[in-house]
């Protein structure tokens, strides 16, 4: 299956993005489609033997519409489809408003000219000529879209906009050779206030939708290159190749993906993580495109170029959320599909109505006129995707990639967090915690002999030692007959004689006893550590405690998780009593210890059986079945392997802090999204009656109709208020 995406121009309210979604629906070897009104861009999963991007453009110019782009290869283009024609649709607006402004004065004020045309005052004829104009020819795209569709026996907005602009143009034309009242400026006004709502609209949709464009920009535009004789080469950054070196200096972005080959530096990821303090680099680190190198030059091999990058990663998941729809809206979306229909048949009820209560044409016409004009489901259309799009990008700039709509609906419901301990409230890597040396002996012997007997060593716990050793610049001493006793620990001679770094049960083979650190030994178990005897020559040197330490901000996400009213959940392959010792450190107080792998996706099904909601947190790769089992799976990405097929969120930093982050603004943009609908239905249930019964003028009908769109987005835009607010 291929996956491609393009704009559709001419989208005007949710009915359009219903028939544009079926007809390609319709197509055979289309898996699915999805349409978004507030991206204006389809986007389209299909069998390439069956059916092709010039199909897709068939049903949709049939519709009426316009594609704006295909693009091969599944590529998106980044940037608003309404954004070329912003500028028309200023000038069109602000002429009609120039136009209409004279005429509804003339009327307003009923002022006449000292002359006259065919027994018709000057004043109604400029009326008619400003008023025509501004209808006929600014407002000809609703003129046009209304014809398309009635070739198809369909309706949108287009149609409720040009019959009420029509009737009202045609009744004045009418009128006024029979010396009635004329209602010119009634269908100025409205094509003046729609244009101004329209531009209006398209312009806070591209403040909703810049976040895709902000992330593109983020990347390098050149690198230097460094040649094979030495010298280095700009180059622009697209053309950077895997295995290339690169230079980059203090200040300068990091162009692409790849690790340290030599220097040393610190980088500022927070375009990547969202964090803002910078993270140290050597020589083996990786380091990420985008990101800004802060204080040394470097040299980095290039490890992944173009859409394999961790930045080009993140731009495709915040697509695929914005394009893909939330349940809540497919609701919205139907609703609206049958909404311009009952419109219409109840504006001709209200014209009718109104001619057999008064016998007066005119008010049957205005009447019915300010029914079509209110009554356009702009607002429900853009209830949802401007939230989503709103939501979404500011994730992303925060390191939570949120994948869809669905994501939301379930974050508001989950009452129970389930944690897979390692590498998720843990490091994921052992760590010396404690040194404890025997009586008469140092910590720097205690560290020296284990170090230089470990490093022969590949063992985690091995690693871990000669680690500390390092960091804390202790030198290291020749080791000879090194001897790996699996499962117990390693012996070896150093200075002439034999050492030993392993379990107690390794040493009392040897006949040395570690009774003398009895205490120590289990106030170290008992914190959930490793311990590591160290001996040699025959006697204890002391004992070394390690373990997988609790990140930073762990304990601080479990309360605030807490203060939420959310219950967390540790589960780990440790036994009970390590377990136990981890959760008493974050103050989690329920456990699954012991826990299999495979087991995992059971034990959240055992939540789930007893009627709890359940995230799952985990690195998105072994936790693959529970992610996929809980309500809500929420995936620790590494930057360099996000595990977008996994979660329902993406956590590009692993930090727990991230889960209160990523569940407040999911529940913060699903509460945005159920105000967007509420107050769009609303506004449609009491403005349709309200102008059926004549108490809603066409002018004032027209107005409340564009700002209700613009309220709409920026409601949606108050989002960004909330970043301060999700930050724990």
């Amino acid at each position: 299956m291929r996956k491609t995406s393009f704009g559709i121009v001419g989208m005007h309210c949710a009915s359009c993005v219903v028939r544009n979604e079926d007809a390609l629906k319709k197509l055979p070897g289309v898996a699915d489609a999805s349409v978004n009104f507030g991206t204006e861009r389809a986007t389209v999963e299909y069998d390439e033997t069956k059916v092709g991007e010039q199909d897709f453009r068939r049903v949709i110019e049939e519709n009426g519409y316009h594609v704006a782009a295909a693009l091969a290869g599944g590529e998106r283009a980044h940037h608003h489809p309404a954004t070329n024609e912003l500028a028309a649709v200023k000038n069109r607006a602000f002429i009609a408003i120039a136009l209409a402004a004279p005429a509804l004065i003339l009327a307003m004020g009923e002022a006449m000219f000292p002359w006259a045309t065919l027994g018709v005052n000057a004043s109604v004829w400029l009326q008619a000529a400003l008023s025509a104009f501004a209808v006929l020819v600014l407002g000809r795209e609703f003129h046009i879209g209304m014809l398309r569709q009635a070739r198809r026996f369909s309706a949108d907005m287009n149609t409720l906009v040009s019959v009420g602009t029509l009737a009202a143009l045609a009744w004045s034309g009418w009128a006024m050779f029979r010396n009635e009242a004329v209602y010119y400026e009634t269908g100025a006004v409205i094509t003046a206030l729609i244009l101004l709502g329209r531009y209006l609209e398209a312009r806070s949709r591209g403040e909703a939708s810049q976040a895709i464009r902000k992330l593109m920009e983020l990347g390098a535009k050149t690198a230097r290159l460094m040649l094979p004789d030495g010298t280095e080469r700009n180059v622009p950054a697209e053309s950077i190749a895997v295995g290339d070196v690169l230079l980059v200096k203090p200040g300068e972005k990091i162009p692409t993906d790849g690790t340290v080959r030599s220097g040393a530096t610190s980088v500022d990821e927070s375009m990547l993580t969202g964090e803002s303090m910078p993270v140290d680099k050597k020589e083996g680190d990786d380091v990420f495109g985008a990101t800004v190198n802060v204080s040394g030059a470097i040299r980095i091999r290039a490890a992944k170029v173009g859409a394999e990058t961790a930045l080009a990663q993140i731009v495709r998941v915040v697509e695929d959320a914005q394009a893909k729809k939330a349940p809540i809206e497919k609701l919205a979306d139907r609703a609206s599909s049958i909404f311009v229909p009952a419109v219409i048949l109840i504006a001709l009820a209200t014209a009718g109505g109104w001619y057999l209560a008064t016998q007066n044409i005119a008010n049957a016409v205005i009447s019915a006129v300010a029914v079509l004009v209110i009554a356009c489901p702009c607002a429900l259309g853009l209830a949802t995707p401007t939230a989503i799009m709103v939501g979404t990008g500011l994730g992303a700039r925060k390191g939570i990639l949120i994948k869809n709509g669905e994501a939301l609906e379930r974050s508001r419901k989950i009452d129970v967090v389930v944690f897979d301990k390692t590498g998720t409230l843990t490091e994921g890597k052992p760590v010396v915690t404690d040194i404890v040396p025997s009586a008469g002996k140092t910590t720097e012997d205690v560290l020296r002999l284990a170090a230089s007997l470990e490093k022969l060593s590949e063992h985690p716990l091995a690693q871990a030692i000669v680690a500390r050793a390092s960091a804390d610049n202790i030198a290291l001493s020749e080791t000879k007959g090194f001897v790996n006793a699996a499962g117990f620990g390693v012996q070896g001679t150093i200075a002439g004689e034999i050492t030993i770094v392993g379990k107690v049960k390794f040493l009392e083979e040897q006949g040395i006893s570690a009774s003398a650190l009895q205490n120590d030994i289990a106030r170290l178990e008992s914190s959930a550590r490793s311990v590591v005897f160290v001996a040699h020559g025959g006697m204890l040197f002391g004992a070394i405690g390690i373990a997988d330490t609790v990140k930073p901000d762990a304990k601080i996400a479990i309360a605030e998780l807490a203060r939420d009213g959310v219950e967390s959940v540790m589960l780990t392959g440790d036994n009970q009593k390590t377990a136990e010792a981890i959760a008493s450190e974050l103050g989690m107080k329920t456990v699954f210890a012991g826990v299999l792998p495979g087991e995992k996706a059971n034990k959240v099904k055992e939540l789930q059986a007893n009627g709890k909601k359940v995230a799952f947190v985990g690195d998105g790769v072994n936790d693959a079945p529970a992610l996929v089992q809980a309500d809500l799976g929420i995936a620790m990405g590494t930057g360099t392997d996000i595990a977008i097929e996994a979660g329902n969120i993406v956590l590009v930093k692993g930090s727990p802090a991230k889960v209160v982050e990523a569940l407040r603004l999911a529940r913060i943009t699903f509460r945005t999204i159920v105000q967007n609908l509420f107050w769009a239905f609303a506004y449609n249930v009491a403005a349709i009656p309200l102008a059926a019964f004549g108490f809603l003028n066409p002018m004032i009908a027209s107005g409340a109709m564009a700002l209700s769109s613009v309220s709409v987005i920026g409601n949606s835009l108050r989002i960004r208020g909330a970043l301060k607010k999700i930050s724990t």
